[in-house]
């Protein structure tokens, strides 16, 4: 857990390189699936199974009806993830009462590491209206596909390994429609006006 807040805390010049990357790939991503058409299905349209950080079952139908805010990444992220989820806390404050609409999630693309304990670990640093999600590697590949999301294990020198993943914030209105996606390079300026308009 100190390590977690640790690196949660403790974003450096390596760390930013790689979110940098990722940013740069995630919005090379982003433009091959608009020239494919690959946009999310609606929420209404999807079909995974995942177990929330507190245990509880949840699915794409508990979803429609209200707004959706959606974000893959996975707890031992050193930068990209801790970075998003901050800017997350911070809009949703902005956002004030009407916060409490929105469905906030993380979806895990490490479900090897990332159990509903360690999940709800590492979202007690971030608002508590963000809830983590993961399940079995079979249910997770599921929810990306739905969501067009890639991701990769990426062994590393020391025997361990991260992730790579699509880096992007996506919303959805609340009758499951896809709004769009705030990209992890785009101005932060423009995420809360976009949020604002997936709410009705």
């Amino acid at each position: 857990m100190q390590r977690r807040r640790a690196v949660i805390l403790g974003l450096g010049a390596t760390g930013a390189a790689v979110a940098f990357m990722l940013g740069v790939g995630a919005w090379r991503t982003r433009d091959r699936q608009r020239g494919n058409a690959l946009l999310p299905l609606p929420v209404g349209d999807m079909d995974w199974d995942l177990t929330d950080h507190r245990g509880q079952p949840v699915r794409p139908l508990d979803w429609v009806g209200r707004p959706v805010m959606a974000f893959f990444g996975f707890t031992w992220c050193p930068d990209v993830c801790p970075t998003t989820l901050s800017d997350i806390s911070l809009w949703l404050e902005e956002l004030g009462p009407d916060a409490d609409r929105l469905v906030v999630a993380l979806i895990t693309v490490d479900p090897d590491r990332d159990t509903p304990e360690a999940l709800a670990d590492y979202v007690s640093n971030f608002d508590p209206r963000i809830i983590g999600l993961t399940g079995s590697a079979e249910q997770v590949e599921k929810a990306a596909a739905d969501f067009r999301v890639k991701y990769a294990r990426v062994p590393r020198d020391d025997g361990d390994y991260t992730m790579d993943h699509t880096a992007g914030v996506f919303l959805f209105h609340p009758d499951g429609r896809f709004a769009s996606i705030i990209d992890f390079h785009e101005d932060r300026r423009f995420a809360v006006p976009k949020i604002r308009r997936t709410l009705s």
